[in-house]
């Protein structure tokens, strides 16, 4: 048995980096096990002229496809959607396009102002000085003055434009609809001992850069030197309480398959929406025999996706090609409550520039754009680097069928239960798809794209894992309070995307980890009665 932890931190991505930073000005002994390793930026794809057929590999987004050591398998074939996720220090921002949007305002109080899903137990105003602390330990650019923004100061100056961007701009300024630079967590200038973006156009699915903010780069080097352990290539296998209800620490495989026990005052779980209902779900006792957790039977229910669409088109002029991180404008034209849609709640647009050159031949191919045969080169010469596309990230409403639970008959290498996903798009989320797919048409054609092609839903757009372990203030309609904490065990905190009540229509690391700071807030300030 090894010596006990003060906190001990289960997973070391967006959100674990960040509570582990936060906590460590506390100066209490801080653990985090990691069932993946440090990776590293020297042997990633772009360091190499291959890079894009690893997207197929070893680094695909896919951990069915990718089957690293690290990865655990996952039975979503009762999903139009598949999981995607990446195991490692640094976990899923690894991979992620570094696209950084805030939830709205709005979208803490759905049942109030729509009467659908249920209001968050905090706000955005509550959440707004994390929000600004996290902005500046990724290292944000972007913008000031969006009108669909509460007004915030990104640290560095947003992405140059290039030709795509000022296209697409001048698109909806012809349409008179809301455009603006993207935030994102890429680096434009010298940040905290990173190097600025060089427009290598491989944000996903690595930077060897060290521009895109993964938090092996940006949290975690700070957290290190404060003196939080980060032990790697440990996989844990449940969590283990005591008669009083007490979380008394971790049963873990270490890096040689060797089961260890691993004892905390504090249990802190930062696994993903995913990955965290698998771990409270497998965490069975006689006193838990639902799960960890789960008195509230939630765990693993109320999974969010964002069902994704991507509408693509060319330009008859040569545009940035891959050249560059893919995406540089957002709007959210579409992204508050207008009822005459036909829907509530709403989505947001991303405006990508192209795709890299073998990708574009695979995709043109099966699109059957590309012919073969005598103009098979001159179709091509003609295509690739003048893609122009439009991805919809729609608000997906919480609904209990959609859930995760323990496949009775798949497992990982160490022999625990793999995850199984059900998951139906809902109602509500279908007419936004459609609604979108129509405005992504009328953007395209007003930019001058021409062979306009629509994939909807993307199958490996699982990126966004949320909900299943949701937070609120009534035990029997969530599984963690306004704060983060367990109803049913009171020193278990959960921080990750599962405690999303709503999922919001962008991108959710920037919200993730904000609520990670502020509940690394809530416990500094509530040290001496943190287990009342």
């Amino acid at each position: 048995m090894k010596d006990k932890v003060d906190v001990l931190i289960i997973g070391s991505g967006a959100s674990g980096a960040a509570v582990a930073w936060s906590l460590a000005e506390t100066k209490m002994r801080i653990l985090c096990l990691e069932q993946g390793d440090w990776m590293k930026p020297s042997e990633y794809p772009s360091t190499r002229k291959d890079y894009e057929a690893r997207l197929y590999s070893d680094f695909a987004t896919s951990p069915n496809i990718r089957k690293r050591p690290s990865d655990y398998p996952i039975n979503d074939d009762n999903s139009p959607i598949k999981v995607v996720n990446f195991n490692a220090v640094g976990g899923s921002t690894v991979m992620y396009t570094a696209h950084f949007p805030r939830l709205h305002p709005s979208d803490f109080k759905v049942r109030t102002l729509d009467g659908v899903a249920d209001d968050w137990p905090v706000d955005y105003k509550t959440l707004e000085p994390f929000f600004a602390e996290n902005d500046r330990m990724m290292g944000v650019s972007g913008l000031t003055g969006d009108p669909a923004y509460p007004a915030h100061q990104p640290p560095m100056p947003p992405l140059p434009l290039g030709k795509s961007g000022t296209r697409i701009g001048q698109a909806m300024n012809k349409l008179g609809w809301h455009w603006w630079p993207s935030d994102t967590s890429l680096a434009t200038q010298e940040y905290d001992g990173r190097a600025p973006c060089i427009n290598l156009g491989h944000c996903t699915p690595a930077c060897s850069q060290g521009a895109k903010a993964s938090t092996d780069i940006t949290y975690w080097p700070h957290a290190v030197r404060a003196g939080v352990e980060l032990r790697t290539n440990c996989r844990v296998k449940e969590i283990l309480t005591d008669e009083n209800d007490m979380a008394t620490g971790v049963v873990y495989f270490d890096a040689d398959g060797v089961e260890q026990f691993q004892p905390a005052e504090v249990v802190i779980v930062a696994c993903n929406g995913v990955g965290t209902p698998r771990l409270l779900l497998n965490s069975k006792s006689a006193r838990f025999p639902n799960g960890l957790a789960n008195s509230s039977g939630l765990v693993g229910k109320n999974l969010m996706f964002h069902p994704w669409a991507t509408i693509y088109g060319y330009l008859d002029e040569p545009m940035d090609g891959h050249r560059g991180p893919p995406l540089c404008v957002w709007s959210q034209e579409f992204y508050e409550t207008d009822l005459s849609r036909g829907f509530v709640r709403g989505y947001n647009l991303q405006f990508n520039r192209g795709i890299g050159v073998a990708t574009e031949a695979v995709a043109t191919e099966a699109a059957g754009i590309l012919p073969w045969g005598e103009r098979h080169h001159e179709t091509f010469r003609g295509l690739v680097g003048r893609r122009m596309s439009v991805g919809v990230c729609t608000e997906d409403l919480p609904e209990e069928h959609n859930r995760v639970t323990l496949d009775p008959v798949l497992k990982d290498g160490h022999g625990i239960p793999a995850p199984k996903i059900d998951y139906a798009i809902g109602a509500n989320t279908s007419l936004m798809l459609d609604h979108a797919i129509a405005r992504a048409k009328e953007i395209l054609a007003a930019a001058g794209a021409r062979e306009v092609h629509t994939m909807a839903p993307l199958m490996y757009a699982g990126w966004h894992l949320l909900g299943t372990a949701r937070m609120g203030t009534d035990p029997a309609r969530s599984v963690v309070n306004e704060w983060g904490r367990s109803h049913d065990v009171k020193n278990l905190f959960i921080v990750d995307g599962s405690i999303f009540v709503t999922s919001g229509g962008v991108n959710p690391t920037s919200t993730i980890q904000a609520l990670a700071l502020y509940i690394a807030d809530q416990m500094k300030q509530r040290l001496a009665t943190l287990f009342d």
